[in-house]
């Protein structure tokens, strides 16, 4: 059949009147008399490709009678327009071939409990409410690193394996390494702290582990996160910054993932509503909205999920909230020089209930003030005699923050759970598949 040139589902609108083959899989199936109705897909898009029996050889219209959900195939045939389709197209088939049987696919066109379809989520992939989330979560990844490469910023990896807590160490992932103990990387920050000292503008971009014992909807124990980090740069320019980038992301979701936003059913104007600036609150105003909505949290605890969505409610975009009290945020979080009890930091609340998808600030560039902090934290301060070193040559001040993927992709689709937003998600309680 090497006359029938290779399409994908997604740019079938190319060749409308000729004839093509299509190399996928089986979603679903109806038939009536002399008529299969086949619904085709290939990763890219899903295509009703029509087998009548006065078209092809009988055998043909037996084949496409018995074939089975998920089976593998070449369908081949000619483009016809159909303006009842999504995709304005359909396929008359002229020959089916068979690559690989399926037999007994476990997700079928019913309800499934969510224990099942995490099970099988090699197989849910395949779905097209997956499809459209993963789609947007590639959307935003793209989004991620055209903006910072669009504004000279240097991409930077940093270790995965690292000998030291960054964000404290009850949540660390402990590994043996030969004959030392090592961790999994919680952030990349510490590193491109050094990197910001030798590229001025930098990001990483890769997983990070958190050990942490929760079985909350936001969170997961590996997961994905984009740092920047800035030399010369003070916590107003921190927050600047990452307004610009999210209403960058959020926007390029908007112009080029209509089709995913309409099938997951996601408020349009919910999105489009994200432009700065945004709202910026310090956390004593914080203290003062939660109180007036009659949540009472002590003075220097942080801000849970309840307390976040309380906030959240109270804007129509994401919302800074500044200046925590030091006991609650890392040792290098710079101080607040007008007030020693609050660190020059900021987290970024998502509205709509979806809580902290950015945690930022700027960082303490004074060696013996930094040193008193490691102390006071109880950390081994030989594991960042390299981190000290950052302050002994030529410290500056800097800044930065992390935005966690997948808690933006659960945001920007409207989704309950964040197990949604990976393709093969980790949990306290999964690790398969």
């Amino acid at each position: 059949m090497s006359e029938y040139k290779h399409s994908y589902i997604s740019e079938i609108g190319k060749y409308e009147s000729q004839d093509v083959c299509i190399k996928g899989w089986l979603y679903g199936k109806r038939s009536s008399g002399k008529l299969h109705f086949l619904q085709v897909r290939d990763g890219s898009g899903i295509i009703q490709a029509v087998v009548f029996k006065g078209d092809v050889d009988p055998e043909v219209f037996e084949r496409a009678d018995k074939i089975s959900q998920e089976t593998s195939l070449i369908v081949y045939g000619t483009v016809k327009e159909d303006k009842r389709s999504p995709l304005g197209f359909e396929l008359g088939v002229k020959d089916l071939k068979i690559v690989s049987e399926s037999h007994e696919y476990p997700i079928t066109p019913k309800e499934h409990g969510v224990a099942f379809l995490m099970e099988n989520r090699h197989l849910w992939l395949r779905s097209p409410r997956q499809h459209a989330i993963i789609k947007i979560r590639h959307e935003i990844i793209k989004a991620v690193r055209d903006y910072f490469d669009n504004n000279d910023f240097m991409l930077v990896d940093a270790p995965i394996f690292t000998p030291a807590a960054c964000e404290g160490t009850t949540n660390l992932f402990e590994t043996k390494y030969f004959d030392e103990k090592a961790y999994l990387t919680q952030s990349g920050q510490l590193y491109m702290e050094a990197a910001a000292m030798a590229f001025g503008k930098v990001y990483c971009f890769g997983p990070t582990f958190r050990a942490e014992k929760s079985k909350t909807r936001r969170h997961l124990t590996e997961f994905w996160m984009v740092e920047p980090e800035v030399a010369y740069m003070d916590l107003d320019s921190d927050m600047n910054l990452a307004e610009d980038f999210v209403e960058y992301v959020v926007g390029q979701v908007v112009k080029n993932r209509r089709a995913e936003r309409e099938l997951l059913e996601r408020d349009i104007s919910k999105l489009e509503n994200i432009k700065k600036p945004f709202p910026r609150i310090s956390y004593d105003e914080a203290i003062e909205i939660l109180r007036k909505n009659g949540k009472e949290v002590p003075w220097g605890e942080d801000f849970g999920a309840d307390e976040e969505t309380v906030i959240s409610e109270q804007f129509d975009r994401p919302v800074f909230i500044h200046r925590y009290p030091t006991v609650c945020k890392a040792f290098y979080m710079k101080q607040d020089p007008e007030n020693t009890k609050l660190a020059l930091c900021v987290d970024m609340i998502a509205p709509e209930g979806y809580g902290e998808v950015i945690g930022g600030g700027q960082r303490e560039d004074n060696l013996d003030t930094l040193l008193n902090k490691i102390k006071e934290h109880n950390l081994p301060e030989e594991a960042f005699d390299w981190y000290l070193d950052l302050r002994r040559y030529g410290s500056v001040p800097h800044a930065g923050f992390g935005l966690g993927i997948e808690r933006t992709v659960s945001w920007v689709c409207g989704l309950h759970h964040v197990r949604e937003t990976i393709p093969f998600p980790r949990l306290m309680d999964r690790i398969k598949p």
